[in-house]
């Protein structure tokens, strides 16, 4: 983030203006309407600025300065902004405003901002702002258009209801988690509808039904299970978003990533209990009680788990003990690393000419050791993907090949699939574990054993770099 999104309250407080342009004219109507004291200062008004100026001369909000900007203007402000057509004039009220400690603005000029005007959605109280942080004002200007067809005009009014019944519910209810859920609940509900569709006096009556059901007393816990997927925040489920968006506190793991774990409700408290080969940070025991413990506190605990928590996630093990203490919960399930990881490298585990059947199987059992069924495995026309088998790739390899494989079938490990650090290596059962060695991989990985991986080169569709390359381009344009 390189700006912090902030709202200022500047109402009857004095805000400097330099500029007389078509520029200060809509920066001005802007403060006006968050209702500031505003000083110009320019030696000349254009006509829209000026006709602005004579229709609020009799409230004095407005006072102009018809002389070149000079240091002393600043003195009182508490904001102040650069709109001139003049580069200098505009470096020199930056550096003003700096030496004052005044935040300051200058249009068109990221660099001697000390902050920004995002594009904004007004639904007053409710206000939205969206920024690019100087980068693209006209992608935010967009983002905002779409915006304003998404947040309907009454959002405003249904917060000014919020506002009026706040102290009441306050009073009603003695602790803060039950406040908010029973505004999840009306702001969620009929109630809102009702606001929405004009009909004030039975949002009223619906409201006061609604308290007067509701009892001050601890809520009920509740855990959900969560998959987050294999990392790519956008194959996130509907369903996932909205309980990463009302869970009080979430538990998270090591193959969580960092922008996924951003989409959680900002004030919800965070619990690391990541995993990692032969180092856990958390024992599995010691999560489950956990689970159980924050649920009956009343909290609404959400278990965020990297792609899906019924393969080999554990999940089945920890919603176990959820239902032994007769603790409510809910499983999303998410797109597991399998499927993902081999969408974005352009590996079909089925395929009509190729596989017919596919096989996950984890690289590593309790006891550490590789242990698998081998006859079962080494099958013709038949898609092997291994979970967590960097660490036993050379020993998976030896064994698929000493029970039928070929050495020359084809085989790939996938590096971190669906993000921007994707890496893919294809080779064969003999070639991919000095492949791996060499390219130094670290977990989390996937290995993909079968004759769909001859299918990578024309179809990796996925360039981490961010471009989209098309099957048609031959594997060197790929590297």
């Amino acid at each position: 983030m390189d700006f912090l999104p902030i709202f200022v309250d500047i109402r009857n407080r004095n805000c400097v203006v330099v500029g007389g342009g078509e520029l200060a004219a809509r920066k001005i109507a802007l403060l006006l309407r968050a209702g500031a004291r505003i000083t110009v200062v320019s030696p000349q008004l254009c006509a829209e600025l000026a006709e602005l100026l004579l229709e609020q001369k009799h409230r004095g909000v407005i006072t102009h300065r018809a002389e070149p900007f000079h240091p002393h203007h600043l003195d009182n402000a508490v904001l102040a902004i650069a709109a001139t057509s003049d580069r200098f004039v505009n470096r020199e009220v930056s550096e003003a405003a700096g030496q004052t400690r005044i935040p300051v603005n200058v249009v068109d000029d990221p660099a001697s901002c000390s902050f920004i005007m995002p594009s904004i959605v007004d639904r007053s109280p409710i206000i939205v702002a969206v920024s690019s942080g100087g980068a693209s004002p006209v992608l935010a200007r967009l983002l905002r258009a779409r915006l304003e067809t998404m947040i309907p005009a009454a959002y405003g009014r249904l917060a000014v209801y919020a506002a009026n019944f706040r102290q009441r519910v306050k009073l009603h209810f003695s602790r803060p988690e039950k406040r908010r859920l029973f505004w999840e609940k009306a702001l969620q509900g009929p109630f809102a509808e009702m606001v929405f569709a004009g009909r004030d006096q039975a949002a009223n009556e619906y409201l006061e039904r609604l308290l007067e059901g509701e009892a001050d007393e601890c809520p009920q816990g509740e855990v959900y299970l969560v998959g987050a997927g294999p990392g790519d925040p956008e194959l996130l489920t509907f369903r996932a978003m909205r309980l990463m968006q009302q869970a009080d506190v979430v538990v998270y793991d090591r193959l969580v990533s960092p922008e996924i774990l951003d989409m959680v409700r900002r004030d919800a408290a965070r619990i690391y209990a990541g995993k990692e080969r032969s180092k856990h940070v958390m024992p599995q025991e010691s999560i489950n009680d956990l689970l159980v413990r924050l649920a009956k506190e009343g909290k609404r605990v959400l278990r965020l788990k990297g792609g899906d928590p019924f393969i080999f996630g554990r999940g089945g093990e920890e919603i176990e003990t959820l239902a032994s203490e007769g603790i409510p919960f809910q499983v999303v399930p998410g797109i597991t690393a399998a499927t993902g990881a081999a969408s974005y490298a352009g590996i079909p585990l089925t395929h009509r000419d190729y596989a017919q059947s596919c096989i996950f199987v984890t690289g590593h059992l309790k006891d550490g050791s590789v242990n698998l069924d081998w006859p079962m495995l080494a099958r013709r026309n038949q898609t092997i993907v291994v979970y967590m088998g960097l660490l036993g790739l050379p020993e998976l390899c030896r064994q698929l090949v000493a029970h039928g494989l070929s050495a020359g079938t084809p085989a790939a490990i996938v590096q971190q699939g669906t993000t921007r650090k994707q890496r893919v290596l294809t080779g064969t059962l003999e070639t991919l574990p000095c492949l791996t060695v060499s390219a130094k991989l670290i977990p989390p990985t996937l290995i993909i054993v079968g004759e769909v991986v001859r299918l990578h080169q024309r179809l990796a569709w996925f360039q981490p770099g961010g471009d989209m390359k098309t099957a048609a381009e031959s594997p060197a344009e790929r590297q």
